[in-house]
């Protein structure tokens, strides 16, 4: 699933619309991407309507046009958003295109795991607004840290950095970069680190997003780039690969649901 940084790279691509209006909008309806909100009103506030601005937010994206209408638009695991010929018919996985009068700004879902939301009104919406304070912010701190994890005391570390209501848009390759750099093994309960292993876990986790934003986020290649080989990042998916710390083989494990990477040698139980 699309994290912070590759939102983010989705997000830049329809910057290209800006300032433009929409001519047409072409959408199936009856598609699972619209079970939040109405086809309808969406149509009929985005035609003639000009692209002002965009933003991301964790795992979320939010595209504000004139009239007051708000586009939401969530990747899930397979969405993607591209831009193409106006006058290109839309294929099947194309759920919304956005006709405007030298492009089509298209969010594709071949699953329909995503969702597209909307809002008309002056003020920026609920599901907007209400995002968790992202982790790269000054509200983002180490105490705040600290006491999330007291709360979740006997929670293994790896799901809990899953968490979006505090760890927003940090998904399951970002919580395993952030667990081997900071040294600390995916299963330990989030209420045994120490002070010192917090105050890292903060400044691992703003590190890694901080780079991934630059790496990925920022990226103007037309696929999504990797980051460098000295992250775990490219060596955590394939058997045998092996920790860039230390050269120890690595581990995969289901913990809390989702396929974990981590180095035995580096990240000790």
């Amino acid at each position: 699933m699309p994290e912070l940084a590759e939102v983010e790279f989705y997000r830049r691509r329809w910057d290209v619309g800006l300032n433009a209006p929409v001519t047409r909008v072409l959408l199936h309806p009856k598609a699972g991407v619209f079970k939040s909100t109405s086809p309808t009103l969406l149509t009929r506030h985005l035609i003639g309507a000009k692209l002002l601005s965009s933003a991301t937010a964790a795992k979320q994206m939010l595209f504000r046009f004139s009239g007051d209408a708000w586009l939401g638009i969530h990747l899930g695991m397979t969405g993607e958003l591209t831009v193409q010929p106006a006058a290109q018919p839309p294929r099947k996985s194309d759920h919304l295109v956005l006709v405007q009068p030298d492009r089509a700004l298209v969010f594709t879902d071949p699953r329909m795991f995503g969702r597209v939301l909307f809002h008309h009104g002056p003020d920026a919406p609920d599901w907007w607004t209400s995002i968790a304070p992202a982790v790269l912010s000054p509200a983002f701190t180490t105490e705040s840290v600290a006491q999330f994890l007291r709360r979740r005391a006997r929670t293994p570390i790896k799901p809990v950095l899953l968490m979006q209501e505090k760890f927003p848009g940090i998904g399951n390759w970002m919580a395993d970069e952030i667990l081997w750099r900071a040294a600390i093994h995916p299963k330990r309960p989030a209420g045994s680190l120490t002070p010192a292993e917090i105050k890292t876990l903060h400044r691992e986790t703003r590190y890694v997003a901080t780079h991934a934003l630059r790496i990925i986020g920022s990226s103007t290649a037309s696929t999504l780039p990797d980051p460098p080989k000295t992250w775990l990042f490219p060596h955590r998916w394939a058997d045998g690969g092996t920790c860039p710390k230390t050269g120890a083989p690595l581990v995969r494990e289901d913990i809390g649901g989702r396929t974990t990477c981590w180095s035995p040698a580096r990240q000790t139980l």
